[in-house]
């Protein structure tokens, strides 16, 4: 196929061959599972199979996308910046009633698999070109309520993404199956009795072949080792979270305190003379977003006494064992040494082995020897104290929990991994909370790549870079 002219990415070669196997698959009115690894661009291949079917008019009816709360701003923003071409409804949150009337107008309406359980009689009512589901293990489970309701759904074609397929047992893959290729399989006691059963308890490897050649068709998995050659040597992915509803209103208690107390101190001394409390209130800003309580103010503490918790620790927390699972070794940096001790305590409730190294580190040397020679797949980083002069090609993948205002230190800190001697591809995960500072941040540095540096550097000349229209889109509600 031909790659359509309104697709705002340039496919590698696995990407297209995908797009070409969606494609097919579609033509033929057959469904399907993408398997491929985690970072691999599932949703990227998807827009561009969206793209395609909109570009051959056969998208007459929206595509809904089924996603874990988590990824609706992931998807919004991948949709936004591949296909936005594209009209995309939302339907999650109170509001996602009054929105039923856009969807006659969408090409893509993205919603989780908790609206669609608590929405399925009014979702079932009409018929859907292509029914999505990403993260799709999370219906690996046919008796659940979120199961039952997909599969209620009227969709001309159905697919399943998923980098994990089978996590545990054999009942998960035909669980997908059942719902991309529903024939496919047949019914849940003949299949265990045919496959699961042979294969897991006794090792069948005649029926394990006839599995993996009736899913073949119809399952496309490629692993990041098998596509290297086809991929950068670094590859940047942007994990945007939405915040709590009780941290954004902490969010927004403080940066109504922030905003009056900047505007007061540039009244008085001028924006170039109120760098300190600039940077003070974006501080509190960024700890909110990380996690309440490294807000060291009475009002946070009230917060988070009431249960106000960090959706960005959640996600990583759901992150982690997946990249884990798929054999990734991970370098985690945070600006903020008290962030990776409220990390570390999950890590062993999680039973994931780790080494750390901060500022506190009197012996850097153990922590990076254990790291390199793969005794733990985890290494906590201080931005501070391991944003350079370490070596850990080990690492093929670096996630960074709160965002640097400085890209040229940010990368620096990607560059222990992503350096010579390295000899895999590198994923970096940059966790933003959107509709905060953390996410003007990275918007305001594709407009002004120096404001980073300046903001951070008393005496590189902020002044210069930072406007009081800047100030403005900075310290704006978390809804503007």
């Amino acid at each position: 196929m031909e790659v359509p002219e309104g697709l705002r990415a340039a496919l590698r070669p696995y990407q297209k061959a995908g797009l070409d196997w969606l494609q097919f698959l579609a033509a033929h009115g057959f469904g399907g599972v993408l398997a491929d690894d985690m970072g691999l661009g599932k949703t990227a291949q998807t827009l561009a199979h969206i793209a395609m079917e909109e570009k051959e008019g056969r998208l007459t009816d929206p595509c809904l996308v089924v996603v874990p709360t988590s990824l609706v701003p992931n998807w919004v923003a991948e949709a936004q910046r591949f296909t936005p071409h594209l009209r995309v409804v939302v339907l999650h949150g109170l509001d996602r009633h009054e929105k039923l009337g856009d969807l006659d107008r969408a090409h893509i309406v993205v919603t989780t698999y908790g609206v669609v359980g608590r929405d399925v009689e009014v979702l079932k009512r009409r018929d859907w070109h292509m029914l999505i589901l990403d993260e799709a293990q999370a219906i690996k489970n046919p008796d659940s309520k979120a199961t039952r309701a997909v599969c209620a759904l009227n969709a001309r074609n159905r697919l399943c993404l998923s980098g994990t397929p089978v996590e545990n047992n054999l009942d998960e893959l035909w669980s997908l199956c059942s719902i991309a290729v529903p024939p496919l399989l047949g019914d849940r006691n003949g299949f265990r009795r045919q496959f699961r059963t042979p294969i897991e308890k006794h090792g069948d490897a005649d029926r394990q072949r006839v599995l993996a050649r009736r899913v073949r068709p119809f399952l496309l998995r490629r692993t990041k080792e098998e596509v290297a050659s086809e991929l950068p040597a670094k590859t940047e992915i942007l994990e945007a979270v939405e915040p709590h509803a009780a941290q954004r209103d902490l969010y927004e208690t403080i940066r109504l305190a922030m905003d009056k107390r900047v505007r007061e101190e540039v009244a008085r001394k001028g924006l170039a003379r109120s760098h300190i409390t600039l940077l003070d209130a974006l501080l509190k800003l960024r700890q909110v977003c990380c996690d309440p309580r490294l807000v060291k103010l009475e009002s946070a503490r009230r917060r988070v006494a009431k249960g106000a918790a960090s959706a960005k620790l959640e996600r990583l927390l759901e992150m982690l064992p997946a990249l884990l699972e798929d054999g990734r070794r991970i370098l985690l940096f945070s600006q903020f040494t008290s962030m990776l001790d409220l990390i570390e305590p999950e890590l062993e409730r999680l039973a994931i082995p780790f080494v750390a190294l901060t500022g506190e580190t009197r012996d850097r040397e153990t922590p990076v020897r254990r790291f390199q020679a793969g005794e733990v797949p985890l290494f906590l980083i201080s931005l501070k104290a391991g944003g350079t002069g370490l070596n850990l090609t080990a690492a093929d993948t670096v996630i960074h929990y709160d965002p640097w205002w400085n890209p040229a230190v940010e990368a620096q800190a990607t560059d222990r991994a992503h350096r010579i001697g390295q000899d895999k591809p590198v994923f970096v995960y940059k966790l933003v909370t959107t509709g905060t500072v953390e996410e003007r941040l990275v918007q305001l540095q594709e407009r002004k790549r120096q404001l980073g540096e300046a903001v951070f550097d008393e005496a590189g000349g902020a002044e210069r870079l930072l406007t009081a229209e800047d100030v403005d889109f900075l310290l704006a509600p978390i809804d503007a």
